[in-house]
């Protein structure tokens, strides 16, 4: 079973989701001529996500969410590339996909450590475990053989969050505010969309149920 998902409500535009994808694959391209493979690029978002927990630990706010836009970039980039180059392969999924669950966790790490005196390390506390049961939920119900990307509060969402509030509160010397605002939209926003998640796979488990009674 290989059940398709359906359209749901997300932060971010479709179209504006749809046209940041098609102008990186000239992006995707320059990397497949330089012979840069889909790995490499894994793991340099990695890198980008470590660099922005440091930085935020360090107190570098906009150099952080400099890091964390570097890491969302390279995080498209290298399924691009592997399509491109043909290079689609299952462990490459899977690298990538772990690898992105370190680097977003290095990147509330970061804001923990900044928050390590302040009531906001709770708050953090709920934003690491709404995005990873946002990831959880996804992979579980694949694993289910349902495809399941629904959700308001999706990866591309939390990234582009941690960047404005990172932005935002550096140029405007408002960091703590906007950084427990975003904090909080993601923490309430990525539990929603694991409980969206969960209660989808009982939809089509019901659809599938009565579509096989009425055959």
């Amino acid at each position: 079973m290989n059940i398709q998902t359906e359209d749901s409500f997300r932060i971010l535009p479709k179209k504006l989701l749809s046209f940041t994808l098609d102008s990186l694959n000239q992006v995707a391209y320059l990397f497949v001529n330089l012979k840069i493979g889909p790995n490499a690029l894994s793991f340099m978002a990695l890198v980008s996500g470590i660099g922005a927990g440091v930085l935020f630990f360090l107190k570098h706010p906009f150099w952080a969410g400099i890091a964390i836009v570097i890491c969302g970039l390279f995080d498209i980039l290298d399924g691009k590339v592997a399509v491109n180059a043909n290079q689609k392969s299952l462990f490459g999924a899977i690298f990538d996909s772990a690898l992105d669950r370190y680097s977003e966790f290095f990147i509330y790490l970061g804001l923990a450590a900044y928050f390590r005196n302040h009531w906001a390390l709770w708050l953090t506390f709920w934003t690491i475990l709404g995005s990873s049961m946002v990831s959880y939920t996804r992979a579980r119900a694949e694993g289910l053989g349902i495809e399941c990307k629904i959700g308001i509060m999706q990866r591309a969402e939390r990234i582009l969050l941690l960047f404005l509030a990172a932005m935002i509160g550096s140029l405007f010397n408002v960091f703590d505010p906007a950084m427990i605002t975003a904090l909080a939209i993601i923490a309430v926003f990525s539990n929603i969309t694991a409980i969206q998640r969960t209660f989808y796979v009982k939809k089509v488990e019901k659809q599938e149920k009565f579509r096989r009674e009425v055959q």
